[in-house]
């Protein structure tokens, strides 16, 4: 659920609970005044009648109690003008029942005696039951408890012309439902409140914990970050926005340790490239340096001595100017900045093309090349050529370098799949120890470890031809035995 939904229902919540609380309210006070919820009825529109908030029931209700107020007013007033009114007993009949037909009684004492009880309540000894007189004035709203009923009553005070005590009161029955309300009354008022705190305060944690505890775990994950420690993982706790900011961190921490790990990894190949070009280029400056001193103090006197040197001095350095070349072709590779011109090419003509190019040299070192073609089949590849026969030139002079036969032989075949065409090139040398197999690609590499120059070489053929076919979308692997000869080979993708 989205912050924003969970924020809207939180506060319908709030405004909703405090709008059923005040409907209970208004319905127990409807049925307090009028038996019925007929009040509520008018306020939430049930009543097809709901312009008027009372109808002509209520209004004769609400009339009878404003007469009751008149007739008690009355009554002060008679106390004042014609106090001897108050003594008679049909104008006080009178009086009590139309108070009567609003459940109220009237009752006058005098020096402490009943002079009028109400009939109306049927209870004897009323006297008893009845508040001392006062000072001059009136009283009301006060509540009493007569033989298990409840009344509620007003009271007036006076002295009459002898300063007999009189007293006027207008008796009121309450029911018993009223009571329990007016009973009830704070403690609802007290629970409404009490409900409202706490409905606001349990829908503010969950609010605020559903928004703050994922604010404070991507806290942890930036200083953690910060510190340099990216081994560690950004989990969502909710599916919402702040859930979606998490996995746009956990994404974002992904991405950057892995330039962090590919940096170092650079930074390890920069390293290991000084060491291993200063190895590989010791040697023949050593050499070079050695024979222009023999040069320079007259070692080499006989013309033939002199080009001999010369000659050495020249494959030198020929070999040094090779090491750049292959050291700033392996730099770009692994950088990924050597542009690649992909072009369709059939492979049957082009690796024909390339074994003719090479048969006449290895024909020179002894060694038999064979090439199975497939005749009549036309194969088309993706491919860069320029970089496609680097990679073939590199495995072959590679199979060459540790040739140790007098007939060496390199077998070249292929076959095709649906999506690829993979090229083996086979030969009898030395073979490969296995332990050393899973390391054949990596630049500097040799299977004897041997960093001095009997096989010559860079080191880095056959990890540029690896970069190059990782670079076409193909797969390059080897096969060998110790003794037995090597096999490598490698796919290219077909156009279909």
């Amino acid at each position: 659920m989205s912050i924003r939904i969970r924020l809207l229902l939180s506060y319908v919540a709030m405004v909703i609970i405090p709008i059923v609380f005040c409907g209970i309210a208004v319905m127990l006070i409807s049925v307090t005044l009028f038996g019925d919820i007929r009040i509520a009825k008018a306020i939430i529109g049930l009543n097809q009648n709901s312009h008027s908030l009372i109808d002509k029931d209520q209004e004769g209700a609400i009339r009878t109690k404003e007469d009751e107020d008149d007739i008690f007013s009355r009554l002060k007033i008679l106390s004042s003008y014609a106090p001897d009114k108050l003594e008679d007993i049909n104008f006080l009949k009178e009086t009590d029942k139309e108070l009567n037909d609003n459940q109220a009684g009237l009752l006058i004492r005098k020096n402490d005696k009943l002079i009028y009880s109400s009939p109306y309540f049927k209870i004897s000894s009323f006297d008893k039951y009845l508040p001392p007189f006062e000072t001059e004035g009136q009283r009301k709203g006060m509540d009493v408890k007569i033989e298990g009923n409840s009344f509620y009553y007003k009271q007036f005070d006076y002295y009459d012309k002898e300063q007999n005590k009189v007293s006027i009161f207008v008796f009121e029955h309450v029911n018993p439902l009223e009571e329990m309300i007016r009973g009830f009354f704070p403690y609802f008022v007290l629970s409404l409140i009490l409900g409202l705190i706490i409905t606001n305060g349990i829908l503010t944690y969950f609010i605020s914990r559903s928004i703050i505890k994922p604010l404070h775990s991507l806290k942890q994950a930036t200083e953690r970050i910060q510190r340099g420690d990216l081994d560690f993982q950004v989990k969502p706790l909710a599916k919402d926005e702040i859930g979606e900011l998490s996995l746009s961190f956990e994404e974002m921490r992904g991405r950057l340790k892995e330039s962090v790990e590919l940096q170092m990894q650079y930074e390890k190949n920069r390293k290991g490239l000084l060491s291993n070009i200063s190895h590989d280029l010791r040697t023949p400056i050593t050499a070079i340096k050695g024979y222009v001193q023999g040069i320079k103090e007259g070692i080499a006197r006989t013309p033939e001595q002199l080009d001999k040197y010369l000659t050495i001095i020249y494959h030198k350095v020929f070999d040094m100017d090779q090491l750049i070349d292959e050291l700033f072709l392996f730099s770009k590779l692994d950088l990924k900045e050597e542009p690649f011109q992909f072009e369709e090419i059939e492979i049957n003509q082009y690796l024909s093309d390339c074994i003719e190019e090479l048969q006449l040299e290895l024909q020179d070192k002894g060694i038999t090349v064979r090439w199975d073609a497939q005749k009549d089949t036309s194969i088309l590849v993706k491919g860069d050529r320029e970089k496609l026969r680097r990679v073939i030139t590199n495995i072959i002079w590679n199979s060459v370098k540790y040739m140790d036969k007098e007939e060496g032989y390199i077998g070249i075949r292929m076959t095709e799949s649906t999506d690829y065409v993979t090229i083996y090139i086979k030969d009898n040398g030395i073979g490969i120890e296995e332990k050393a197999l899973p390391h054949i690609f990596e630049r500097f590499y040799r299977a004897d470890h041997s960093r001095n120059s009997k096989t010559g070489g860079s080191g880095l053929g056959l990890s540029i031809a690896h970069q190059i076919i990782t670079q076409h979308g193909g797969e390059i692997w080897v096969e060998s035995r110790k003794g037995k000869g090597t096999t490598l080979a490698f796919t290219l993708q077909k156009i279909n």
